[in-house]
């Protein structure tokens, strides 16, 4: 899959695990604390199981097909929805599609944004970074960075 488009181009670009993704919108844009981030996912994408503190997360699905789990609760949804996840609620994802999915995160205020900046490093080029396995240090570094930003860590990854 090719990761290059035109809302991507631009911006400064990030590996965050095994994900592609622009900030579209900082927090520190505006008097609000907005925060938009642009994702390209691969398929079988999936964040341990989390909480955040602060922050409600939207997401928004520009393509592909994901699997939400909130507070239990399974969904699947497709380009065009949007799906929140209310701070103080466990949640995570899983991309279904086979081509991967393009999303928007937004957030109001700066932890997620925070967290993600600092677990992530620059995107050698404008595609998907080589798919890892997390490796245990990568687990700690990342549920380390988390708690620093208002995110805990509360269970695994979609399997």
């Amino acid at each position: 899959m090719t990761m290059i488009n035109r809302t991507i181009a631009g911006k400064e670009l990030l590996w965050f695990n095994n994900t592609l993704i622009a900030i579209q919108v900082s927090s520190a844009d505006g008097e609000d604390g907005i925060c938009v981030i642009e994702h390209r996912l691969p398929h079988g994408d999936s964040p341990p199981l989390h909480v955040h503190r602060n922050e409600d997360e939207v997401f928004h699905i520009l393509e592909g097909q994901m699997r939400f789990q909130i507070d239990g609760q399974e969904r699947v949804v497709g380009a065009g929805e949007t799906v929140i996840a209310q701070k103080g609620l466990p949640h995570t994802f899983r991309v279904e599609s086979p081509e991967g999915a393009h999303t928007l995160t937004v957030t109001r205020g700066s932890d997620f944004e925070t967290m993600v900046r600092r677990a992530s490093r620059p995107a050698e080029r404008p595609n998907l970074p080589p798919r890892a396995e997390p490796t245990p240090e990568m687990i700690a570094a990342l549920t380390r960075i988390c708690a620093e930003n208002g995110i805990d860590i509360v269970g695994p990854p979609m399997g």
